[in-house]
């Protein structure tokens, strides 16, 4: 099965048979896969009204567990936005009714970001929605072929994790 980066691949050993274009065979596969996850991710939060960035803090906080609750900084952590972004992003969502900010109890002058209701139904069905866009994406590979995938991909990004790159 030939697809369009085994076309390219070929294209630039004929055109540079000087240049090892081998990392294009994986890297190059792995970016069209994240445009069609972007475009995933597009479709599954449409319905909701939200774009990926609300996701993603939505989920940090939905993850977190009751009461569904965050610093500011644990967000950051978990978004890797700047400090004025994630004050903006929270600033946005509470104008939606997804999430509201509380005085936290251990620091008086910090916040705690709270997951509202609406917020939690809000990220669950988002989650569904978008499982449901990458089993698609997966349909065409085992249980064993994704199980190596996942190993894969970890062993590469891993080192990006760890370093903060």
């Amino acid at each position: 099965m030939e697809d369009e980066v085994d076309r390219l691949v070929a294209a630039w050993r004929r055109e540079r048979p000087d240049l090892d274009v081998e990392p294009l065979e994986v890297l190059s596969r792995v970016g069209r896969l994240s445009r069609h996850l972007d475009r995933a991710r597009r479709i599954a939060f449409a319905e909701l009204g939200l774009e990926p960035w609300e996701f993603d803090v939505l989920t940090a906080l939905r993850r977190a567990g009751s009461p569904y609750q965050l610093s500011p900084g644990q967000l950051l952590t978990q978004t890797l936005v700047t400090s004025g972004t994630m004050t903006n992003r929270i600033d946005r969502l509470a104008k939606k009714g997804l999430v509201e900010r509380l005085p936290d109890p251990t620091d008086r002058r910090g916040v705690l970001v709270r997951l509202t209701p609406t917020g939690q139904d809000h990220a669950d069905r988002a989650l569904a929605g978008l499982l449901e866009q990458e089993r698609a994406i997966l349909a065409e590979l085992s249980l064993t072929q994704r199980r190596e995938l996942a190993g894969l991909l970890r062993e590469l990004t891993a080192p990006f994790d760890n370093t903060g790159h």
